[in-house]
């Protein structure tokens, strides 16, 4: 089974030069690292979903199919697509949309949202967080792989022998099921037969484990047939270990503070910092120490594709280039080195 490597954005609006880059700057600057993703060899590209001050990926079909329109074969998806404040309707013609456009590159990450911006601003209720997520991703799964669809529910209008067009490819396209942390989520994806995505952002990644054995686990009780575990992480590559660990931090610290205030996080101290790079979550180093880490995730959670979001609010433009460079160029060939030499299955 190949590795794959990718790349995720939640459109964080990055510096140039001291200056903050406008949102609309930062939609453009997105493509062109889409492009320079490609050019290095970046097998995914992916958009996230958030409604907040800082970040300009509310609207990630539209963002992938301009990035579809300049690039040639970069697989395009979503970091995660928050399915329970959107149609299933909607979200099937977007991205059968962008997979014709894209000639079949299009791919996406399903989550109920760790964010909640999304639920008042569309007119969701947050009470109902379990229930809109089961029943939209019942008929999202429906839409993709039956035609036509008949399907009732609570949470929009019922469908009777309809049929969507453009039509998906068969089966639809690759869609992942994204899970922070929740047993019930990792069931989920295995009840649907769908690949797993393991978003680790802070403590150790190896407390996992336990859920890829339940996956695993699951989809066999399922009768379904082995799939794929990514892991989503947070990180920057430079050349040496201590410019990697001065970059983030900068921008690291203050997101944290934020967080802190408005979810009870953990006040950013350096030592703390220096263990989470050390041990912990952070995928931030020269090429090198990224590279043995993804190999030592290949090992313990048993994954077969690797995503680094590269953006921070604040981050410079330049810091952000050179992760997508370096990963590409020296991250991703000394991986596969390594577990090709290991004899590795990925």
């Amino acid at each position: 089974m190949s590795f794959e490597l990718g790349l995720n954005s939640f459109g964080d609006v990055p510096t140039d030069n001291g200056r903050v880059v406008s949102d609309a700057e930062t939609v453009r600057l997105l493509i062109q690292e889409a492009q320079l993703a490609e050019r290095v060899g970046i097998d995914v590209f992916s958009i996230g979903e958030h409604y907040r001050e800082g970040f300009v990926d509310s609207a990630g079909a539209v963002l992938l199919a301009g990035i579809a329109s300049a690039t040639k074969t970069i697989k395009l998806g979503t970091a995660v697509t928050v399915l329970s404040t959107n149609d299933p309707v909607r979200l099937h013609n977007e991205f059968s949309t962008l997979d014709a456009i894209s000639n079949g590159r299009a791919q996406m990450v399903l989550g109920r949202a760790s964010q909640t911006q999304s639920f008042p601003l569309f007119g969701y209720d947050l009470a109902d967080y379990e229930e809109l997520f089961e029943e939209k991703l019942e008929l999202f799964m429906k839409l993709q792989r039956e035609s036509p669809v008949t399907w009732s529910g609570t949470v929009r209008a019922p469908l009777v022998e309809q049929t969507l067009h453009p039509r998906m490819r068969p089966g639809g396209i690759p869609t992942w099921i994204g899970v922070g942390g929740s047993p019930n989520s990792v069931i989920r994806a295995a009840r649907y037969g769908l690949p797993l995505m393991l978003a680790i952002i802070g403590g150790q990644p190896e407390r996992f484990a336990g859920h890829v054995d339940l996956y695993f686990r699951a989809l066999k009780e399922f009768g379904m047939p082995v799939q794929l575990v990514g892991q989503h992480a947070l990180g920057l590559v430079a050349e040496t270990d201590e410019e990697a660990a001065d970059l983030w931090w900068e921008s690291w610290k203050p997101m944290v503070e934020m967080m802190g205030k408005e979810r009870g996080f953990y006040a950013p101290t350096r030592e703390r910092y220096d263990l989470e790079l050390a041990t912990g979550a952070l995928f931030v180093g020269s090429p090198e120490t990224v590279a043995q880490k993804i190999v030592r995730m290949t090992k313990e959670l048993r994954i077969s594709r690797f995503d680094l979001k590269y953006d921070l609010i604040g981050l410079p433009i330049s810091a952000r280039a050179r992760t997508i460079e370096l990963l590409g160029t020296e991250v991703a060939p000394r991986v596969r080195e390594i577990l090709a030499k290991e004899k590795i299955d990925a």
